[in-house]
């Protein structure tokens, strides 16, 4: 009733055309990547010690030093720490993922140290949302 497949498919085809990265290497650059964007940050806190640190873990993983930005962001503090915040977030969830513990230490370290630094009294509002709604 139906005539058989004559030609090979066309994914098994596209396969064979190009070396693929093995599952490591593809997160091995994902984390390269958010501890470089992390880094970039950390440059407009500068914050130094922490941004040698991050600077060692990302030429560990690329085999390269990271560039580096002299011209620091003009956002606020605050704005700084929760977008350094959510990419030490995302850097330590593909460091669990991938089993790097000094990746996952420093990402965890960073976590905290910017979470403390969101928690300082220039940083709060200056009411509490709870009063505000009332």
């Amino acid at each position: 009733m139906y005539e058989p497949i004559r030609t090979k498919s066309v994914h098994s085809m596209a396969d064979a055309d190009f070396p693929h990265r093995t599952r490591e290497e593809e997160l091995d650059i994902q984390l390269a990547g958010h501890l470089a964007a992390l880094l970039a940050v950390t440059d407009d806190l500068g914050l130094d010690q922490a941004a040698t640190l991050i600077a060692h873990q990302v030429t560990r993983l690329r085999g390269t030093p990271p560039a580096r930005s002299s011209t620091p962001a003009p956002d606020s503090p605050a704005t700084l720490h929760r977008r350094a915040l959510a990419l030490a977030g995302r850097a330590l969830v593909v460091a669990a993922s991938r089993a790097d513990t000094a990746a996952a230490i420093l990402a965890a370290e960073r976590m905290d140290a910017h979470t403390a630094a969101l928690r300082t009294p220039e940083n709060e509002p200056a009411e509490p949302l709870a009063a505000a709604t009332r």
